[in-house]
């Protein structure tokens, strides 16, 4: 198979990258085709859709070996279930699958059209290898069981800057011109939220960076409090 696009999102690392599309649908990202694919009539219709699918590759895991047992996150990282039972990277075939917003299409950007969507969980770069609609008559399971993943609830957690940091992150939004300030604040809020740490890890004392729109977010955790301590441009 060949690729027909990347990704341009705000996650230059896995870390921090929602364990699940849809989470934080405040994040925004680009779908741009490759040269042979920059064809508006493979669009046609599907302005139509509000949602659709995307097939991609876990490339940060492209040539290594698959593992017939993992360690999901949801259970703590501890207990070991089939990988055909999990959604994890570490798979035969490295493919991943998200559904995602469909938020606008762009038909003049330089690189050709490109798709607009919001909740996307892939690292910036990702390649892509198709994208569908998404039809609720035959995609929606309401009643489906979800295994391991049923019940599994997830510690609410709240969020607050140290002195100085909100603002000094809504002016370099602003003046980097990545977009409105306001709506960077409220992904990265929400992917904080979601606690992007590794289940096993709670140490109050430990300082956590996130790569994240150009700049490394620092941040610490503790009694389900989420304190953003600062930022320090992204090291490439």
């Amino acid at each position: 198979m060949k690729y027909i696009a990347h990704i341009q999102s705000e996650f230059s690392g896995k870390f921090g990258v929602p364990r699940q599309s849809g989470l934080v649908p405040e994040l925004r990202s680009r779908i741009v085709f490759e040269p042979e694919f920059r064809n508006r009539e493979a669009l046609r219709g599907l302005e139509e859709f509000s949602h659709i699918w995307l097939i991609w590759q876990f490339s940060e895991f492209e040539g290594k070996e698959w593992s017939p047992t993992v360690r999901p996150p949801r259970l703590g990282g501890n207990k070991r279930v089939g990988v055909f039972a999990t959604r994890s990277p570490h798979r035969p075939n490295p493919i991943g699958l998200s559904c995602v917003a469909l938020e606008s299409i762009d038909y003049e950007a330089p690189e050709g059209p490109c798709l607009i969507v919001s909740g996307a969980d892939l690292m910036d770069g990702t390649p892509i290898y198709d994208i569908k609609p998404y039809v609720p008559y035959a995609d929606a399971r309401p009643d489906a069981r979800s295994g391991f993943a049923d019940g599994a609830e997830q510690t609410k957690l709240t969020l607050e800057y140290a002195e100085g940091v909100r603002q000094a992150l809504a002016d370099y939004f602003e003046s980097a011109a990545r977009g409105s300030s306001g709506r960077r604040l409220s992904a990265l809020e929400g992917v904080l939220l979601q606690d992007p740490r590794p289940r096993y890890q709670d140490d109050p004392q430990r300082i956590y960076g996130m790569g994240f729109c150009g700049i490394d977010v620092k941040f610490s955790i503790s009694e389900n409090m989420i304190t953003i301590t600062g930022f320090v441009p992204e090291r490439h």
